[in-house]
């Protein structure tokens, strides 16, 4: 059955067996689990922390996009994406993907996590070592 199995937002600690349970079964021999976590660095200039902040109806936006690359794929997905304050190493979002084989599942994950970074209106404020800050992707 191919669906969206999981498309959160949450303010919490993401747990990527989570969001991979959430798509195993029997007839898949491949799950593909995707963890962004925030790094220490961009363009050259040290990252002491990220802010994430969300439209109100991101959820919304994520579980369409979700629902359209099962669709697409005829595979299940699940997605989950942290907003609020994140320090380096934080998980940032978490993605997993089925497939009977890995090409598909690989394909499918990588075209889910950017599709979501470019659809989902979930907005990232890059805090810099000296006090400097950043939006990023803040037009959407």
């Amino acid at each position: 059955m191919t669906e969206v199995r999981l498309a959160a937002i949450s303010d919490q600690p993401l747990v990527p067996e989570t969001v991979e349970r959430a798509v195993e079964g029997p007839e898949y021999g491949a799950v593909v689990v995707f963890t962004g976590k925030v790094r220490n660095h961009d363009g050259g200039l040290q990252v002491s922390a990220l802010e994430y902040s969300a439209h109100p109806d991101a959820e919304k936006f994520l579980h369409r996009i979700c629902a359209q690359v099962a669709a697409e794929s005829g595979l299940p997905v699940a997605a989950a994406h942290r907003v609020g304050a994140l320090s380096i190493g934080d998980l940032a979002i978490v993605v997993a993907v089925a497939a009977p084989h890995r090409a598909e599942a690989f394909g499918t994950c990588a075209d889910l996590v950017d599709r979501i970074k470019h659809e989902v209106p979930i907005w990232k404020r890059q805090l810099f070592a000296g006090g400097l800050s950043e939006w990023v992707n803040a037009c959407g």
